[in-house]
């Protein structure tokens, strides 16, 4: 037995052997990338109080990875195509362990936020390559099924991460949520080398490193204004990248219109079916990432989970995620894409429809069946539009079409964190200011509890700890003051919750009846038509 695996999948007269093999290495890939940022949402709290980092602080270490990740897939998805996509995975795995180990090393914020960007790069090269290599390895009667399992495998990192992360910290510090990464990412580099057959195109001309340095600018910039005007204000940086998002975006699709050989023909969005499938991928994500976002941090502060807890009561979404995967594999042939996804999409909205009725007295039992229903959602609705996209490409553009699935994927998910995270915030702190209106509390502790609800509840803390230090005819005014402040916290975060939920309900719904005009009503996962022919030699330029 070879090993390394050195016969390139194209020049193969039969499928590889080993395909199944290598659809596992390319799964593991996509697990660490995805779990690098659900589990540093439950190691945040050990990084704040050893870094000291400020709120902006931590929403930079938390996004430092997304800005690269989104605005390079595009550029490298097209290098991979042209050079070597395994070559891309490999490369990428290497980065990203790198930036895992820096990360684990560092003492300061800017140190973490540097060490999460290369990470980002990493996962920018690695993303669009398991994609494309799984797409070159499986024969079209397959590949729906590897693409299942590819998107299941995203469902469950999404709430693996944490279990993870809690388990480690139960003995770890937080350093130890990154080097977690080194020995899988170096499984991967073996596995990749041993099991995964060598692909690039076939025919590919000359890489439009012009449409690709624009498409990086203008996602980049989107990305970053997506992340610092909710959060931080529309200051002078938000309002500079909101143009310069707009900008590159008009330049971006004029020269691709223009250009023999585009590194995206955006003309491919006038497809109805591609654009749905797109369309679809971003709003659900953008309700996923959106709800994730705030049902870690109600867990964790409101219902007193520790992470490892945490992560387990997480798991329900896991499991349910192999079950909307195994319907859509059943139902997708029978139905057509169209019923699938939709049906997946109105089921994430019944489950963030559910959450609206969060309120200081619901316990863990409430949030079970909403999450066990938006795990079925994901299993139901990505598989399908994600096969719809890549089966839209080429064989010289796999990697360009694994890039678009997954910046649609990563915009989605960055705009659901931003807009709902925004919402959550300004609605906690609204209801807190209600629910302590004539009370004591100095105004200057007001400010600092509105922050967050960690904010919150270390403000009843800290009256808790005057009051055990206070006189017998102080303490017991301080110890009710406290109850009533954590209460009140406890309270305004579960009614923001629920608020924050009917918002992305009401928009995942809108977005489902668009998705559901757009996409075509026969078009079924088998009977697409095939993608256009590669370019006669003269095109080729």
């Amino acid at each position: 037995m070879r090993l390394v695996m050195n016969e390139p999948v194209e020049k193969m007269d039969r499928p590889y052997p080993r395909r199944w093999w290598a659809l596992l290495v390319l799964c593991l890939s996509l697990l660490i990338i995805v779990m690098a940022n659900t589990a540093l949402t439950v190691a945040a709290p050990d990084m704040t109080q050893d870094l000291g980092l400020t709120s902006s602080d931590l929403q930079w270490v938390i996004d430092g990875y997304t800005v690269p990740y989104a605005a390079l897939m595009l550029l490298l998805g097209a290098i991979g195509d042209k050079y070597s996509r395994r070559g891309a995975l490999v490369l990428g795995l290497v980065v990203f362990g790198a930036g895992s180990v820096a990360g684990s090393l560092v003492d300061s914020s800017a140190g973490v936020i540097t060490a999460r960007a290369v990470m980002g790069v990493g996962a920018a090269m690695i993303m669009p390559a398991t994609l494309s290599l799984l797409a070159a390895t499986f024969p079209r009667a397959e590949r729906a099924k590897a693409i299942v399992l590819w998107t299941a495998t995203a469902g469950v990192a999404i709430a693996a991460g944490p279990l993870v992360a809690g388990a480690l910290l139960e003995s770890h510090g937080w350093a130890s949520t990154f080097l977690i990464n080194v020995p899988v990412a170096v499984l991967a580099v073996i596995g990749a080398l041993a099991l995964v057959p060598p692909s690039r195109a076939a025919h590919h001309g000359r890489i439009d490193y012009v449409g690709g340095l624009l498409s990086v600018l203008w996602t980049g910039a989107l990305v970053y204004m997506i992340i610092q005007g909710p959060h931080f204000g529309w200051d002078a940086k938000a309002v500079g990248a909101a143009v310069a998002a707009g900008l590159g975006l008009v330049a971006f699709v004029a020269w691709e219109l223009r250009h023999p050989r585009p590194v995206l023909d955006v003309r491919r969005f006038l497809d109805r079916g591609f654009a749905g499938s797109n369309l679809a991928v971003a709003l659900f994500f953008l309700a996923v990432f959106g709800a994730f976002y705030f049902l870690t941090q109600h867990l964790q502060f409101v219902l007193g989970y520790d992470p490892l807890d945490t992560g387990v009561r997480m798991l329900p979404l896991a499991g349910a995620v192999f079950v909307g995967s195994a319907l859509t594999g059943f139902l997708t042939p029978r139905l057509g894409m169209r019923v699938t996804v939709t049906t997946g999409m109105l089921f994430g909205t019944v489950a963030l429809a559910l959450l609206t009725r969060v309120d200081a007295t619901s316990g863990y039992g409430d949030l079970v069946a909403p999450l066990v229903i938006l795990g079925v959602a994901i299993g139901l609705a990505l598989s399908p539009c994600t096969d719809a996209i890549m089966g839209a490409f080429p064989e010289s553009e796999l990697g360009v079409g694994g890039a678009v699935n997954d910046t649609s994927l990563e915009l989605g998910g960055s705009l659901g964190i931003a807009l709902l995270g925004s919402v959550l915030a300004s609605s906690y702190s609204s209801n807190l200011a209600d629910a302590t209106a004539g009370s004591r509390l100095p105004a200057q502790a007001l400010e600092a509890a509105q922050d967050s609800v960690g904010a919150g509840y270390a403000v009843a803390r800290g009256i808790a700890d005057q009051a055990a230090h206070a006189s017998p005819a102080q303490a017991a005014p301080l110890a009710q003051g406290a109850r009533q402040m954590a209460d009140a916290v406890g309270s305004a975060f579960s009614d923001a919750v629920a608020h924050t939920s009917l918002i992305g309900a009401s928009i995942l719904g809108v977005g489902t009846l668009l998705v559901a005009a757009l996409l075509p009503g026969r078009t079924r996962a088998g009977d697409r038509p095939a993608a256009e022919p590669e370019p006669r030699e003269a095109e080729r330029v």
